[in-house]
């Protein structure tokens, strides 16, 4: 299962003298997540590297931002991947110290520094949604209304016209039974369609 997290977290190590601020939060695509960072670039400009990876379905990625190849970046990604969080960002800013820390010193440090931010997060379980479409007549409105309530599903549109036509979104795993009940107790007058 996979989860998001519900706020940001931080942390900050230092190791050797170098100064490691971590940072893990939500966003919600690469475009959000480079504007983090910029941001964070101009907020901290003596900075010697801001490395980060961001995990975002189809546009994840990772970069060492100067830091040796794979010392920075892919390990941040590897601890996203590892506690299976889904739509964040983790950034750790770098403020170099004087001492090299070497190639698994450094790979260490900045896994550490996401680690110690995600000791404090609050995850919450993703669950994939469905989109539904029906159409009922207008003594079914009510009921309706009823059963999305009963398994949380969230009203996208209704327009009310000939018949009630509701767009509505709800956890995938509850759908099939959602539009069973529903058909049962409609007796066959929900009018399902494409979403």
């Amino acid at each position: 299962m996979s989860f998001m997290l519900a706020q940001p977290v931080h942390s900050e190590l230092v190791i050797k003298k170098s100064r490691f601020i971590g940072c893990v939060q939500p966003v919600a695509d690469r475009a959000a997540a480079l504007t983090v960072v910029a941001s964070l670039r101009a907020e901290h400009p003596a900075a010697a590297h801001v490395c980060w990876a961001l995990m975002a379905g189809g546009q994840s990625a990772a970069n060492d931002d100067g830091e040796p190849g794979g010392t920075a970046g892919r390990p941040i990604l590897e601890v996203l991947r590892h506690q299976q969080i889904e739509g964040s960002l983790a950034t750790v800013v770098r403020y170099f110290g004087g001492v090299k820390l070497g190639a698994g010193g450094l790979v260490r440090a900045y896994t550490d520094a996401i680690a110690q931010a995600l000791l404090g997060a609050t995850l919450v379980p993703l669950v994939r949604q469905r989109s539904l479409r029906c159409a009922v007549p207008y003594a079914l409105e009510g009921l309706v209304r009823r059963e999305m309530a009963a398994v949380g599903a969230v009203l996208d549109d209704v327009q009310h016209g000939d018949d009630v036509l509701f767009d509505l979104t709800l956890p995938e795993p509850e759908a099939n039974a959602f539009i069973a009940r529903l058909d049962d107790a409609a007796q066959g007058r929900v009018v399902w369609q494409p979403a």
